[in-house]
């Protein structure tokens, strides 16, 4: 048994190194490319430097300070996290509520799956210009709707005012579920259909499977969902830029909005848009060691079950 044992593993490692062999050009290419931008991010970050990258002048953690003392840049942050939350919140809700039904054997599965999966794999940029059309004051679809139902009260300047501009822009999120969609239903897939027949035996409703089975036996999908979408939030940038340009009045100004303008500001300072990038960088590879934590520790959590 032992000898047999040994024979696997001396398989398995040969597999392994052929694998990192078939891998190493990509992972040199990606090492070179990836090291040199994170190097000249920090770089930069410690000078004052135009676009043009020409004599720079070196100002220490200055760029650094100017950046953690904005407060605006406090406040794209704070509607980066704001975004990623709608997207968030969508995806364990409506996500998690269309999975389970299409899990059910309904006519036209395929069909369904394909309606809430595609806005997801369509360009975010043409979303933002439908809805940007659909929340127009005059023309827009949906003060139209409130005019003809003679409620013209509620009839907003949606993108226009700061107080629902925000909230416009995190109307987006309910079409982008088709991720999450796709994370559970491939663990839904995973589990004993016996225990959720037990279930309904013994008298639960399905309000009970859906809130006190189900949700808590797919709670590895809500924190990859979680983490996915919190990462998901800085690359928001086009929802942003092409709804209301980050504003108005920096009411909806997110990390991607606040570092283009600050690329395109007169005279601009480069040496803080490095340094703007590098806490970002930190930030997100922060979340990203998170989640490796919490998945190695899932795997480890599983093993021993097994």
């Amino acid at each position: 048994m032992g000898k047999l044992d040994g024979n696997l593993l001396s398989i398995q490692k040969k597999n392994n190194r052929a694998g990192y062999f078939f891998i190493l050009p990509l992972l040199i290419i990606f090492s070179i490319f990836l090291g040199y931008s994170f190097y000249f991010l920090l770089k930069n970050s410690f000078n004052n430097v135009t676009i043009s990258f020409k004599s720079p002048e070196f100002v220490g953690f200055k760029n650094y300070t100017n950046v953690l003392t904005d407060s605006l840049f406090y406040k794209s942050l704070f509607n980066t996290f704001l975004l990623s939350a709608s997207n968030i919140f969508f995806g364990l809700t409506i996500g998690y509520l269309v999975a389970v039904f299409l899990k059910l054997k309904v006519i036209a599965k395929k069909f369904f799956h394909a309606i809430f999966f595609v806005p997801s794999m369509l360009p975010i940029a043409i979303m933002a210009a439908v809805f940007n059309s659909m929340f127009q004051y005059k023309d827009g679809i949906i003060n139209q709707i409130l005019r003809s139902m003679n409620l013209d009260f509620m009839a907003q300047r949606w993108i226009a005012d700061p107080q629902y501009a925000i909230l416009s822009v995190m109307s987006v999120s309910i079409f982008l579920i088709g991720i999450p969609i796709m994370y559970y239903t491939a663990d839904l897939s995973t589990i004993n259909s016996s225990l959720l027949e037990a279930a309904t035996i013994d008298g639960a409703k399905l309000r009970h499977i859906l809130t006190l089975i189900l949700y808590p036996m797919l709670k590895n999908t809500h924190k990859t969902i979680v983490l996915s979408m919190l990462l998901g939030g800085f690359r928001e940038m086009d929802r942003v830029f092409l709804m209301t340009g980050g504003g108005p009045g920096g009411a909806t100004e997110i990390i991607g909005t606040y570092i283009y303008r600050a690329t395109r500001a007169p005279g601009s300072n480069l040496g803080k848009v490095c340094a703007t990038s590098v806490i970002i960088l930190f930030i997100s590879f922060s979340i990203g060691f998170i989640q490796m934590k919490l998945t190695s520790s899932n795997k480890k959590l599983k093993g021993g079950i097994l």
